[in-house]
């Protein structure tokens, strides 16, 4: 028995070598791949680990004079700020209001979509509606917010049309109503990222097995059942992962499209959290102030990213993490 052990233990050093001489061989073999790896890691490391040295100032009363080891601590006193703040109800209710209607709408229509792409028969016909719902992501909200002031302007389309069909009687500034924002920022979100964000389910749905279709039509299942029998519960995991990143990104309220839309007669149905944050920040130079703001958004983010997680993991057996 001492033998075997002794002759076991001797083996023990070789086999190190072994494998770590495979190691370096593979590695060798994929220096490219690693090379192209590594630049990715260091632009990571630069662009958003070191910068992190910067939270530091939420918890400082830091200026631009002054560096960020030399400015002085000021606790959470920021943070209590923030919280005592009479623009805060506004905030949370605007980006809140904004952002749930946004997933509760916007997230099943791409799956829906993706649903009904799939089953088109026609690859011509598909990659048609393919190519015009993709197009309006590539298009940045710069241009889109241009489009949109003309489309809804006194004199625009919309207006024209709906008094055309006589729906109105006279023309309606929809960007100076703040009743009518949260609709326009949400519709525009929508058709700018429908067709894009069903690329995801579509290459879940590549994946299915089309055996599982067959042994379906062989048990008289129609289309529309094939679509909820099979389909839909070979993407519950791709469905799953993208709601838990959707329920953590509640708080954002997409800065680009609001800033763009937003002016001083929908202010008061504008003003999210990312706009107070740009206006304290960098409008009014209250970087310390601003930062306890992001930090505290981010807090937040992470813990409704852990509970959408535990509770998808729970329920459907299926979590980032």
């Amino acid at each position: 028995m001492e033998r075997k052990i002794a002759a076991r233990t001797a083996e023990l050093p070789s086999d190190r070598e072994g494998k770590a001489r495979r190691w370096w061989r593979r590695l060798l073999q994929q220096r490219h791949l690693q090379t192209m790896a590594l630049l990715g890691i260091a632009w990571m490391f630069v662009f958003n680990y070191i910068p992190m040295y910067g939270i530091i100032i939420a918890f400082k009363e830091y200026n631009i004079v002054d560096s960020i080891a030399n400015s002085p601590w000021v606790g959470l006193a920021h943070f209590r700020e923030f919280l005592q703040d009479d623009e805060l109800a506004g905030v949370i209710r605007n980006t809140l209001g904004i952002s749930l209607i946004k997933l509760v709408i916007g997230f099943p229509l791409p799956i829906i979509f993706a649903l009904f792409l799939n089953e088109l028969r026609s690859v011509r016909f598909k990659k048609t509606v393919q190519t015009i719902s993709y197009l309006p992501h590539f298009l940045s909200w710069v241009i889109l917010g241009g489009i949109l002031a003309t489309w809804l302007a006194d004199v625009g389309i919309i207006n024209n049309v709906l008094m055309g069909l006589g729906l109105i009687s006279e023309p309606i500034s929809y960007l100076a109503e703040p009743k009518y924002f949260w609709g326009i920022v949400i519709t525009s979100d929508i058709w700018k990222e429908l067709g894009w964000s069903a690329i995801i389910y579509l290459a879940a749905m590549a994946s299915v097995s089309p055996e599982q279709y067959e042994a379906a039509t062989m048990d008289g299942a129609g289309r529309f059942q094939k679509m909820f029998y099979v389909t839909l519960p070979n993407i519950r995991p791709t469905i799953a992962i993208l709601f838990i990143l959707a329920v953590s990104g509640v708080l954002n309220s997409n800065f680009d499209q609001i800033l763009v839309l937003r002016n001083s007669l929908n202010e008061s149905a504008s003003s999210v959290i990312d706009i107070y944050v740009y206006q304290t920040g960098i409008q009014q130079g209250r970087f310390s102030y601003s930062t306890a703001v992001g930090l505290l958004k981010s807090v937040i983010a992470l813990i409704l990213l852990l509970i959408a997680n535990g509770v998808t993991k729970k329920l459907n057996n299926t979590s980032l993490f």
